[in-house]
């Protein structure tokens, strides 16, 4: 926490909640022909005791599949949960956001399996890329990432501007 003044306090998310994850890092990762891959180790670094071994793995709202914490994913359930169930929109949103969602968990050689259907959804090849977003993780076929992160530095500075300067909150924040 920083205290600024007598009146004024910025409270870090981590002070208020300190298993809150915080990932950082982009890290390649190959996957077996099984469709396994290993965790990887800068990401275990990061992994607090709370964090657990296990993990939700679903699929992106873009070519990718998402990772979550336990944590982290209660925080997105939480979300999904108060969708309105009158809802025909918030109805077919949570069939398909929580289609082949599921619990795993590494096994004894610390390998982490991901389904067939899955592979499908992301077009994961033998080459994939582990991009930490914070509180999730990203798995993308390495082929896909490298174009989706083709951007010039300038068209980066315009969605900046856009996302951050505009009202693009985080439902989750503050949860």
């Amino acid at each position: 926490m920083i205290v600024c003044g007598k009146l004024c306090y910025f409270v870090s998310l981590n002070d208020l909640n300190p298993s809150m994850s915080n990932f950082l890092g982009e890290y390649e990762v190959t996957l077996d022909s099984k469709g396994r891959f290993m965790l990887p180790v800068g990401y275990k670094r990061q992994l607090g005791e709370a964090e657990g071994t296990r993990y939700i793995l679903s699929r992106g709202f873009e070519k990718c599949l998402t990772l979550y914490t336990e944590g982290q994913w209660e925080k997105v359930a939480s979300v999904v949960r108060r969708l309105n169930e009158f809802s025909a929109k918030a109805r077919n949103f949570k069939r398909v956001f929580l289609n082949g969602a599921t619990f795993i968990e590494p096994d004894a050689a610390g390998r982490i399996l991901i389904s067939k259907s899955m592979i499908e959804h992301a077009g994961l090849s033998k080459d994939i890329v582990f991009s930490a977003q914070m509180d999730k993780v990203e798995l993308w076929d390495a082929e896909t990432f490298r174009k989706e992160m083709s951007m010039s530095a300038e068209d980066l500075s315009d969605l900046a501007n856009e996302v951050l300067g505009s009202d693009f909150l985080n439902p989750l924040d503050g949860q």
